[in-house]
């Protein structure tokens, strides 16, 4: 049997079933809301890594640090690396990156932009830093700086049809992320894009979710968990993500209504059975 990759599972999402929204994102302290179908997300992963491959010299097995919250631009980057045969590294601002030899990339919300010292230590060793406004209307950054590339202003001149050159290699590492944490010790994993395809498959079945299910999810892509349920198993099951920042709880059970949800991950302190109208909806359970 041929392994998949994550690219496989969209390229899948794609042809079942293009129209249906797969990401939708909430910013409750902007007031912001995005909803992408498969298409729409799969022209804006095609677009970002005609960037990091044409534009910017980007060779299978390269690295692509991150310094990005949860946001479906954030997605959109994950997904254009394992495209792309790259490595994403999700990091959280200011933590150094475990292991990993050479030059890389290094992808940067302007809110982090605004922190030197969060940014710049990781920046001297980047072949090259792109900056992420996040701006709800695709602007540019509200501060531009000519040692950053503005990723709003750049994107617009690569098409939304994207073929590696090469096929992915489905055991080369894609992701390297925090797969548990203990107090201060973290544990890092790195996997290839086989294995994550598989590791999302697998969630997928554990947590029971199929075309139907609408998964909240309020974990950062900064973790394997993160990554799983707030993209690859339901992109894996053929249901959809609800990525969620800033979240707002007293709009939760609203939230939840809305947008059908069936599986929440992450709001410690929501318990459906507190919640009439959400009764029917699961939490998942992580298991780290």
């Amino acid at each position: 049997m041929v392994q998949s990759t994550p690219a496989d599972l969209l390229a899948r999402r794609l042809a079942d079933d293009p129209s249906r929204p797969l990401v939708t994102f909430y910013d409750d302290a902007s007031g912001e809301r995005v909803e992408l179908s498969a298409r729409v997300f799969a022209n804006w992963v095609a677009k970002t890594a005609n960037l990091l491959v044409d534009g910017l010299g980007a060779q299978p097995g390269d690295r692509v640090v991150m310094l990005l919250p949860p946001h479906w631009q954030t997605a959109v980057w994950l997904m254009a690396c394992w495209s792309a045969g790259l490595v994403a590294e999700p990091l959280e601002p200011g933590v150094e990156p475990d292991g990993g030899e050479g030059p890389y990339l290094l992808a940067v919300a302007e809110e982090v932009l605004s922190m030197p010292d969060r940014w710049e230590p990781l920046a001297a060793g980047a072949d090259e830093v792109v900056g992420l406004s996040l701006h709800a209307l695709g602007g540019p950054l509200a501060e531009p700086r000519p040692d950053v590339m503005d990723y709003a202003v750049e994107i617009r001149g690569y098409g939304d049809r994207f073929m590696p050159y090469s096929p992915v290699d489905v055991e080369a590492p894609a992701l390297r992320v925090a797969e548990a944490a203990a107090g201060t010790h973290v544990t890092y994993a790195t996997l290839g894009a086989g294995e994550l395809a598989s590791r999302g498959a697998e969630a997928a079945r554990s947590w029971g979710l199929d075309a139907g299910s609408r998964v909240l999810s309020d974990l950062p892509f900064t973790t394997l968990d993160g990554i799983l349920v707030g993209l690859i198993a339901p992109l894996a099951a053929g249901g959809s993500a609800i990525i969620q920042r800033n979240l707002d709880e007293t709009a939760l059970d609203r939230r939840i209504s809305l947008e059908h949800v069936t599986a929440v991950a992450g709001v410690p302190s929501w318990d459906p059975r507190d919640s009439a109208g959400a009764r029917a909806v699961r939490r998942l359970v992580i298991q780290h």
